[in-house]
């Protein structure tokens, strides 16, 4: 479904992503994990459109978007849920939600049927509609992220940090839908640095570290590489 192949990508002088390969399959959770500043945002970043590599490719279901604009990378199936939320404060839950549908790849008729998939998933949101995007809490703002980018319909799913400056509570929540799409057939790519979290949803687990993937397997064998928790841990 998602296949990134030798993706560099740099800021300014400063080389972030080295040669970076990365296949998700059709129905997989591959987590990314790193410590901060590894290159793990950037390498999204670069996928979702937001960033321009340098050289390498991206393709979603053996099409090219290497370089495209992130409305573009949308329309093709690709959604993001950023670090920093980038909800739309003065819109209420439902404008925002409802905003995120025309991107194009979901049509009038879907709409409502949509938004109530992701009120399911997030009774909170539901009960919270019509309420202004810029007085909730900040775990609500991140469940709109969330429910935003599922409203685009997504074959491909990108998380940067989907535990980052929440609550417990409010984490469990957001790994515990996560593990549902998963278990619905999502295709996730994850960027988390919380590794015992990434590890336990995922199916397929990168190590990043200075730009580059050190390691990858399956979460068990990640687990049990001395050499690769003390990259993650020290």
């Amino acid at each position: 479904m998602l296949h990134v192949s030798r993706l560099c990508a740099a800021h300014g002088a400063v080389q972030a992503v080295r040669d970076v390969d990365i296949d998700v399959s059709p129905g997989s959770l591959v987590a990314l994990i790193g410590s901060n500043g590894a290159g793990k945002t950037t390498t999204l970043n670069s996928i979702a459109g937001l960033h321009r590599p340098a050289s390498g490719s991206v393709t979603v279901g053996g099409r090219d978007i290497t370089g495209w604009n992130c409305h573009k990378v949308v329309r093709a199936g690709v959604a993001l849920v950023a670090e920093g939320r980038r909800i739309a404060p003065p819109l209420s839950v439902t404008e925002n939600l409802d905003l995120a549908a025309y991107s194009g790849r979901t049509g009038k008729r879907e709409l409502r049927e949509q938004r109530d998939q992701v009120f399911e998933l997030f009774p909170r949101l539901a009960e919270r509609r019509d309420q202004l995007a810029a007085s909730m809490s900040g775990g609500e703002q991140q469940m709109l992220a969330f429910g935003r980018a599922l409203m685009t319909r997504p074959d491909v799913l990108l998380l940067d940090e989907p535990s980052m400056g929440l609550a417990p509570s409010i984490v469990d929540v957001m790994f515990e839908t996560i593990a549902t799409l998963h278990s619905t057939g999502a295709t996730i790519l994850l960027v988390e640095q919380n590794a015992e979290l990434a590890l336990a949803v995922s199916d397929r687990v990168h190590v990043m570290q200075r730009g580059r993937i050190i390691a990858s397997g399956e979460p068990d064998e990640v687990r049990e590489s001395t050499e690769v928790m003390a990259a993650l841990f020290g």
